[in-house]
């Protein structure tokens, strides 16, 4: 009596082996692996697409921040250029008050500021020339020719006036008064680079 079948194929069988308790386990071992490697490779696509979309986020993000700080920086420009500019214009006026504050006071130095000043005068009217109490005695103590008046101006009189600082002068005419204080022309000075 026979205890198998046969089965006809109608080509002869290749590859094939009989399976036994053994190569069961095998045959587990090995469907689990290919599990295993399947959900791998699904998790390294889900890791690349998810690392993918976090880096395009974060391009976003950079592109937004580097955005943002150019728009500041155009905005605070402006801002930076107008303060460095007062602050040069005053660093210019504490060293030409520096400079003129150390230049010292004599007699040919005040004549040639009451004949600068004279010349801004444009009639020959009678002026008042106010200069300070040092200055006046210095110009009087070297008999300077300016006291005696100039060719191109009216008469002068000088006066004695502690509102005037040394080295400057205001004159009046009955025009007007003009100042050629050094405090004056440096706030004139200071005007013009503001300008």
């Amino acid at each position: 009596m026979k205890s198998f079948n046969a089965i006809p194929f109608p080509a002869p069988l290749r590859d094939v082996r009989l399976v036994t308790p053994a190569s069961a386990a095998e045959l587990a071992a090995r469907r689990e692996r290919e599990i295993e490697k399947a959900a791998y490779e699904r998790g390294r696509r889900d890791g690349e697409s998810a690392l993918s979309e976090q880096l395009l986020q974060q391009r976003t993000e950079l592109l937004s921040l580097h955005q943002g700080v150019v728009e500041s920086l155009r905005a605070a420009l402006p801002r930076v250029t107008d303060a460095a500019e007062k602050a040069l214009i005053e660093l210019a006026m504490e060293a030409a008050k520096k400079v003129v504050a150390d230049t010292p006071i004599s007699a040919p130095t005040v004549e040639a500021i009451v004949r600068e000043a004279l010349k801004q005068i444009e009639d020959n009217a009678e002026a008042s020339i106010h200069l300070n109490p040092d200055d006046l005695a210095l110009l009087r103590k070297h008999k300077s020719p300016i006291l005696q008046g100039t060719p191109e101006s009216g008469p002068l009189r000088f006066l004695a006036s502690s509102e005037v600082t040394r080295g400057g002068c205001t004159i009046q005419t009955r025009f007007g008064l003009l100042d050629a204080r050094r405090e004056t022309k440096i706030e004139q000075l200071r005007q013009s680079l503001a300008a």
